[in-house]
């Protein structure tokens, strides 16, 4: 029997381990690896760690051979339950059609015209494609039903399937209420939060040019908070507005995507609690201008990185692939883009147990076939995840 009884495991040969120090006095603070080291995990927690030659017994030991161990992945910002394709809408992008947010109503009809079980295959591969590829903790949103009935059996869809689910119910206003929008918002507001809030981990609001402007955005947050339900935002994304000023405002987990700035907003974000959620593989694929996590970082706001996975403006699944392009476009350091796409992400959901590796701390984490996490950014587009391990058991 191992000294910390059943269960546990060794993981040893590390080359170089991340642990992410929650306890930095800079949150966004470039991750200090060390090498030679090992950890012990017991019923799915982090035990021990140390050098490895001062290892404890333990009843498995994984020795990963020289390569890097880096914490899983924390995937703060997903749209995984839909149906259909906007491939086409893609293509039109990459030959000048501006992105707007008009082809959310596409997705909404197939996602309608789905069956239950389409729906929850769909986010059973999506979320099995970014455990693939290191991610460990999925943030899943509603927002492609836009009825009471689709809303509540997408967010039920997503409480099953992923970590945290969220209720996107104001994504946009549907097309049969284009007239009626007081309407829909009042919808949104009563029946739909009260069908919804046992399910919501958070509501959420797209705060944004066609989409919920600031007194809509008002309601719908003063709403879930009578809900006693956490709230995030989807704020400036395609233009300056108050989306990053409210979420300070009502003290949101998240503001998501903060592409377009002002030194107030910066500011606002540096002084609250609210993280900074950036999504760089959506101007990636939407050809706009990248956040500037630079002036972020030197702020002091704390940063999360996501992939904001979903059919239309951004249909990734891959963290790497964000890493790499928060280094090369937003001019991030190959750390401070692990530490967002990690810690910072767990920060962005309110959990203290991921995102890092410690005693107590969840055992999610992700062998690399490479020496180091600097090959997350330095080899782009290689997949370089050996193994993926959640809860101290291999999923990958």
């Amino acid at each position: 029997m191992s000294e910390f009884g059943r269960r546990s495991l060794v993981v040893t040969g590390i080359g170089e381990l991340t642990v992410n120090d929650p306890q930095a006095v800079d949150n966004n603070s470039t991750p200090e690896p060390f090498s030679n080291a090992a950890f012990a995990v017991q019923d799915g927690r982090i035990a021990w760690i140390g050098l490895a030659v001062d290892a404890p017994a333990a009843d498995e030991v994984l020795d990963v051979a020289g390569r890097a161990v880096i914490p899983g992945f924390v995937d703060s910002h997903a749209h995984l339950v839909f149906a259909g394709d906007r491939a086409a809408e893609f293509a039109a992008r990459m030959t000048g059609t501006p992105y707007s947010a008009g082809g959310i109503r596409t997705t909404v009809a197939a996602t309608r015209a789905a069956d239950d079980e389409q729906l929850r295959a769909n986010v059973r591969r999506l979320v099995h494609e970014m455990a693939r590829q290191g991610t460990t903790t999925v943030e899943c949103k509603t927002g492609y039903g836009l009825t009471l009935e689709d809303e509540l059996r997408a967010l039920r869809i997503a409480k099953d399937e992923c970590d945290v689910a969220t209720f996107l119910g104001a994504h946009v206003v549907p097309a049969e209420y284009a007239d009626r929008r007081a309407e829909y918002v009042d919808l949104v507001c009563g029946p739909m939060l009260d069908a919804c809030a046992e399910y919501a981990d958070y509501v959420d609001v797209f705060c944004e040019r066609g989409a919920y402007d600031e007194a809509e955005t008002r309601l719908i947050l003063d709403a879930a908070k009578a809900h006693g339900i956490p709230v995030r935002l989807h704020a400036n994304q395609l233009g300056h507005g108050p989306g990053v000023r409210l979420a300070v405002e009502y003290g949101a987990a998240s503001a998501d995507h903060c592409t377009y700035l002002e030194a107030a907003d910066i500011d606002a974000l540096a002084g609250s609690e609210t993280v900074a959620t950036l999504l760089p593989a959506v101007e990636f694929s939407t050809r706009s201008r990248y956040p500037d996590a630079r002036s972020l970082l030197d702020a002091g706001a704390s940063v999360a990185i996501a992939t904001d996975c979903n059919p239309g403006s951004c249909y990734t699944s891959s963290m790497p692939f964000c890493i790499a392009l928060a280094v090369r476009e937003m001019r991030m350091s190959p750390g401070e883009a692990l530490r967002a796409a990690t810690l910072g992400g767990a920060k962005a959901l309110r959990r203290t147990d991921i995102g890092h590796l410690a005693v107590g701390a969840r055992a999610d984490f992700a062998v690399l076939d490479a020496p180091s996490y600097l090959h997350l950014a330095y080899r782009p587009g290689v997949p370089l995840i050996h193994s993926v391990w959640k809860n101290g058991r291999k999923s990958v």
